[in-house]
């Protein structure tokens, strides 16, 4: 067989398994963010009847984004989930490569992304482009269903449980809790004093304010200090 026969059966092969693959981690990963955006309409009527007096300015709110984000306004965080539009592999040296599941077929490695990521609501509202948000968690879904979370707090959704946990709607509400109360309890510190001292009349307009002086939770200090339970 010729070099050029060789390259075209492998470009054959690959469109045949690997890209097929991909195609549906794809799809999986867009039928379970579907699914995540129910439970997020579902956790606000759920909180929203509990809220005492029915504080208006605490009441959850979601917003549907568009098809790969949604929002959930908690009081005065927003959560942002984002699906990743690519399938992602494992690096050699990650975890789920201990696991049996992914020993059986290799396959079943591929996996889509979902981001949850903690931005202040006044960030938004402002319009502030220079803040910055955290990543608190993120979900891998493969082809099958099958997930793990890595993520603030997030326990029991971990690789040990992958390739049995499906990514059903409880599991979905867990994750959404598990990140809405890390956020809650995610404070704003004050910046240190010298990274703050000094501020030009231009920055004092507020155009400049909104998009020059950056704000995000605990600008300054180290975020995996807060994390005890990862």
């Amino acid at each position: 067989m010729s070099k050029s026969e060789l390259i075209k059966k492998g470009i054959v092969q690959l469109l045949n398994t690997k890209a097929v693959i991909k195609q549906d981690v794809y799809a999986s990963t867009r039928k379970y963010f579907e699914n995540l955006k129910e439970v997020l309409v579902k956790v606000v009527d759920e909180y929203n009847l509990q809220i005492e007096n029915q504080d208006k300015r605490i009441q959850l709110r979601f917003q549907d984004k568009g098809e790969y984000v949604a929002q959930l306004k908690v009081a005065g965080d927003v959560l942002v989930f984002h699906m990743h539009t690519n399938t992602f592999e494992f690096d050699r040296e990650h975890e789920v490569w201990k696991s049996e599941y992914v020993k059986g077929n290799v396959a079943n490695s591929y996996c889509g992304v979902i981001n949850i990521y903690n931005f202040l609501h006044d960030s938004f509202r402002y319009n502030r482009m220079n803040d910055i948000g955290y990543l608190i968690a993120r979900v891998f879904v493969n082809r099958e269903g099958h997930y793990f979370v890595e993520g603030k707090r997030q326990h029991g959704t971990g690789i040990k449980d992958f390739g049995t946990s499906i990514l059903s709607p409880d599991k979905w509400q867990q994750i959404v809790e598990t990140a809405v109360l890390y956020a809650l309890e995610f404070d704003l510190l004050v910046p240190p004093y010298d990274d703050v001292k000094l501020i030009s009349m231009l920055q004092m307009n507020d155009e400049m304010m909104n998009s020059q002086m950056r704000t995000g939770k605990r600008l300054g200090f180290v975020y995996n200090a807060d994390d005890v339970s990862q």
